[in-house]
């Protein structure tokens, strides 16, 4: 049933559904080097006991590390010194303003507040100039570079695409924010309860540290293609906490499912990730077990066999994580040698403790991406070699 929803909405009528003008309404207004600059951070704390947000110190990271990729610009965002952004804040507040606009039991107070520009709604405006001034000075600085050269030298993305002959402004700003919330947001969330899904379970982050120390000798990327399990493992993080929980899109025409519900043009369509990660007719009557096991055939009973696991993938109607079909993230194979070479650089180095008191667990909220409510304070103590 949840699947044939799927199928029909991102998949057999992928046009049919899109986000929708309400949506954009509301909405609207390689990998990077982890010992440069994260490492030493997470030394220093170590060695004066020292207590982290590592949710903040995790969207530093992806903040600095998309910037790069994309923009070829670097914000310096994750430096000892931890400094304060304002485009970060700005960016974290429009983010927040923008998904309580979903969230509101009545839509039409944000829409009154939009017309009259007060309260919350006159900030998302102020917040949202900001934001695009910001991004035009990253295009308008890499097209004055792009300018001074005979030849496309750099292999960032922003500069190819400006170099394709894409001119318009407006839209260009909108791909540079989109792009950092799509990164900085999701990956930060995803690793953030990885962490302490680790935390909780011993005997995963053991089979982890197996891996990542056979593995060590190996060149980066073949170090993080081979890390099967602890690929299975991130897989198995994000199934219970997603970095979208939920995904909406808008009919565009009529429609009739699979199982013969009508969708009238204009019905706001939802699918949960979040929910899907945790129902027993999908994941079986252990789908509260953080269990990476369940994706990987030769595993047995999760005993270590010496690195002989095969990954096996879930349907992607079945798991939605990355969506499905043609709207499926183009930037998944990227996210994931993100992620496993961070866990590779932290957990080689650190045990990650956190510091709330033993049975007291992160609450998950959800803005644009999910969030660990207050952030994850914990403290990092050396492995030794």
């Amino acid at each position: 049933m949840i699947d044939m929803f799927l199928q029909e909405t991102l998949k057999t009528q992928f046009y049919n559904y899109e986000k929708g003008s309400k949506f954009r309404r509301t909405l609207f207004d390689f990998l990077g080097n982890v010992s440069q600059r994260l490492i030493p951070i997470l030394s220093t704390a170590a060695a004066n006991n020292t207590v982290l947000d590592l949710q903040d110190i995790l969207q530093r990271f992806a903040f600095d590390n998309i910037c790069k990729i994309a923009f070829g610009y670097d914000p310096a965002y994750l430096l000892p010194d931890l400094p304060e952004a304002e485009f970060v804040k700005t960016f974290d507040e429009a983010a927040r303003i923008s998904s309580d606009r979903f969230s509101t039991p009545f839509p039409f107070l944000w829409k009154v507040k939009r017309v009259f520009n007060i309260g919350s709604e006159k900030r998302l405006k102020e917040a949202s100039s900001e934001l695009r001034e910001f991004a035009r000075n990253i295009i308008k600085e890499m097209k004055q570079e792009l300018g001074n050269k005979s030849s496309l030298e750099t292999v960032d993305l922003l500069s190819r695409f400006l170099s394709s002959g894409h001119s318009d402004e407006d839209f260009v700003t909108d791909i540079v924010i989109s792009f950092i919330l799509a990164d900085r947001d999701t990956t930060s969330a995803a690793l953030t309860w990885y962490f302490w899904l680790l935390s909780q379970n011993p005997e995963v982050e053991r089979e982890i540290l197996r891996e990542i120390k056979d593995k060590s000798e190996s060149p980066v990327y073949e170090e993080v293609k081979d890390m099967v399990y602890t690929h299975a493992s991130l897989c198995e993080s994000m199934r219970l906490y997603p970095p979208v929980p939920v995904d909406t899109k808008v009919a565009m025409h009529d429609d009739v499912l699979p199982d013969g519900t009508v969708i009238k043009k204009g019905t706001a369509v939802s699918y949960h990730p979040y929910v899907m990660g945790r129902l027993e007719m999908l994941w079986g009557p252990d789908w509260e077990k953080f269990k990476p096991e369940r994706w990987l055939q030769g595993a047995g009973d999760g005993v270590h066999n010496n690195g002989t696991w095969s990954f096996v993938g879930r349907d992607p109607y079945s798991y939605p994580v990355f969506q499905a079909g043609p709207r499926i993230c183009l930037g998944k194979d990227m996210a994931f040698l993100q992620m496993k070479r961070v866990v590779a650089g932290i957990l080689r180095s650190f045990k990650v403790v956190p510091a709330a008191k033993d049975g007291v667990e992160p609450v998950f909220v959800t803005y644009l991406t999910s969030k660990m409510q207050g952030g994850f304070p914990v403290r990092f103590e050396e492995r030794a070699n």
